[in-house]
């Protein structure tokens, strides 16, 4: 298996290389050179097989020569065993049609850390083969820094800067980064939004001074392996709903198109996906996008919503890629075009491409707590303003009544305390296995969104830089 960016000027590599880079040198995001495929019955043959399991065989298609069968089956073991709940991601019924898929028995309460957990073991199962020492640098609009933080705190041969916007996350979220006490852990709160930090971070992997110091790594989703991890999710619940011989919608609460762009990897891989709804908040580059082709950057407006207050997607020019026929130059031209004016009209190829599959809906704030009140007295369920805004689109959408519609819960609602008690007049609580979280002393290092300074600091303080 070999991987290409889509930029077309990077060279291709191995799952292992991939892993290890993140962003191609060329700008570009890497993404297989072809998909592979399962057929109806190696799907059905999955069927009530543990989920470390399944996660061997869908992801050691992706993996080729980089890990055994065997090795790959050893790592899922050791990820998904810190998991809280047995079937690491269970489903929850909400009525005859509606599903919740609940992505949040991880160490740190969200969905990121079903990728982030086995991120982590591919770094240091890799890097001690090279005995190379890499720096991962990343952007959290809230849930990717805290999962990524716990997956590679005290782990040989790899450190990590997170950037979080100052003031724009939940207190949860906030305090499950900067209460980790480990010498390889560097948090930095920026002034600005999500979208500055990734920006200032994008542009780190493409600058030829700071990577001739240090060798950069990504836990974001532009790194190919994360996103691979969280394809498998959309096989297990599936299964569970009659797949493959019966199709499934799923709604997705989206900002980086990253979750929502792996359920596009499992349709080309083979399984029956009837719809993938792609859930906004009033943030809605994605919405305009995929109903009008209006990719157009606007200010991002912060909402009870954080990970999804977000206006330039970057996982989006993944799909971009496949659906325009992957001609990487014409893309290239087309990115770095955005880049400049922040606007972009998609082609007629990229807009024909997604419409098969993908539908979009846009939440106001008042949609996403009705959708919380609605779900707490109708099913006794407490959801959080992400999982909200995919319920909403999921009642939304127009599907026939025989179809399955799984929303993705993408968070525990106690991370959004506060918003969720203003919808519902109930307070979650924090599950016992957080701990003393708001009794721990917070660490880290303010920061402008300044490029310089940033990169100053990082160079300072990364042990390859000392």
């Amino acid at each position: 298996m070999q991987y290409v960016s889509t930029r077309g000027a990077a060279p291709k590599l191995s799952f292992e290389d991939v892993t290890l880079t993140g962003l191609a040198s060329d700008g570009g995001l890497y993404i297989p050179e072809s998909w592979p495929s399962f057929s109806a019955s190696e799907i059905a043959a999955m069927r009530g097989l543990p989920y470390a399991e399944i996660a061997a065989r869908v992801m050691h298609r992706f993996v080729g020569d980089s890990l055994s069968f065997e090795e790959l089956r050893e790592l899922t073991g050791e990820a998904y065993g810190r998991f809280a709940h047995a079937a690491v991601v269970p489903l929850t019924q909400l009525d005859e049609r509606h599903w919740l898929m609940e992505l949040f028995h991880g160490p740190t309460l969200a969905f990121k850390d079903v990728a982030l957990q086995l991120l982590g073991l591919f770094f240091e199962r890799f890097l001690a083969r090279r005995g190379e020492q890499l720096t991962l640098v990343g952007a959290t609009s809230g849930d990717t820094g805290s999962a990524a933080i716990d997956a590679v705190a005290g782990r040989e041969g790899v450190e990590i800067f997170m950037l979080h916007p100052q003031g724009r996350i939940s207190d949860v979220q906030r305090r499950q980064m900067t209460t980790v006490r480990a010498p390889n852990v560097h948090n930095i709160a920026i002034s600005g939004s999500f979208d500055d930090g990734q920006a200032a971070v994008k542009r780190m992997f493409t600058d030829p001074a700071l990577k001739g110091k240090l060798q950069l790594g990504a836990v974001n989703s532009i790194n190919w392996a994360r996103l691979m991890a969280q394809v498998v999710y959309y096989f297990t619940s599936a299964l569970q709903l009659g797949a493959p011989d019966r199709p499934v919608a799923f709604s997705v609460p989206t900002g980086n198109f990253g979750d929502v762009f792996a359920g596009y990897v499992a349709a080309q891989m083979g399984l029956p996906v009837a719809k993938l709804v792609v859930a906004t908040n009033i943030n809605d580059i994605l919405h305009r996008a995929l109903s009008d082709g209006d990719y157009s950057a606007g200010e991002v407006t912060p909402t009870a919503a954080p990970s999804m207050d977000i206006q330039v997607s970057s996982n989006f020019e993944r799909l971009l890629f496949d659906c325009g026929g992957r001609d990487g130059n014409a893309l290239a031209d087309q990115m770095r075009a955005f880049e400049v004016s922040k606007a972009m009209r998609l082609t007629n190829a990229q807009r024909e491409g997604a419409s098969g599959l993908f539908t979009s809906v846009r939440a106001d704030q008042d949609a996403m707590a009705h959708t919380m009140r609605r779900a707490f007295q109708y099913c006794g369920e407490v959801i959080d303003p992400h999982t909200a805004i995919g319920l909403h689109a999921a009642h939304e959408v127009d599907l026939s009544p025989d179809i399955p519609v799984v929303t993705l819960a993408t968070a525990h609602p106690a991370k959004f305390r506060d918003a969720v008690e203003r919808a519902t007049g109930t307070r979650p609580a924090l599950p016992a296995r957080v701990g003393d979280l708001f009794a721990r002393e917070e660490h880290f290092t303010e920061l402008e969104g300044d490029y310089d300074q940033l990169v100053d600091f990082i160079t300072t303080n990364a042990v390859q830089g000392r």
